[in-house]
């Protein structure tokens, strides 16, 4: 069964740290794009960093440029979301997806994702 599980969330102070952890299981994930996406309450779904199968190419969205990088570990078929320098903004459920053949154009469109995780929380709050 095909399961992405994301770990890692938690209550953190402004300026804080939290890194996210988005593991595989009954697959690997070495030939899947990985996304991050975030969602506040109230709000929609929207995309946060991408990384490549390979590692090769990242992005991240603007609001979180120089704070977010998103890392993977093939070896561990993990990817991690590092996030510093926290804002109250930030605080939303974080979800990873993966997909096979993502178009990098459509990289930040939440329905063109094969598999989600259940997420995890981030709560940023002094």
């Amino acid at each position: 069964q095909v399961q992405l599980v994301e770990s890692g969330g938690g209550m953190v102070q402004p300026g804080g740290s939290l890194r996210l952890s988005c593991a595989a299981s009954g697959f690997t994930l070495d030939s899947y794009a990985i996304g991050w996406f975030r969602q506040a309450p109230g709000k929609e779904r929207e995309g946060v960093s991408y990384i490549s199968s390979s590692g090769d190419t990242t992005y991240v969205v603007e609001s979180v440029k120089g704070r977010f990088t998103i890392s993977r570990d093939n070896a561990k078929n993990t990817v991690y979301l590092q996030m510093n320098s926290l804002k109250p903004e930030d605080t939303a459920v974080y979800y990873c997806a993966a997909d096979r053949n993502i178009l990098l154009s459509r990289r930040w469109v939440p329905s063109h994702w094969d598999y989600w995780g259940q997420g995890t929380r981030v709560t940023v709050s002094s």
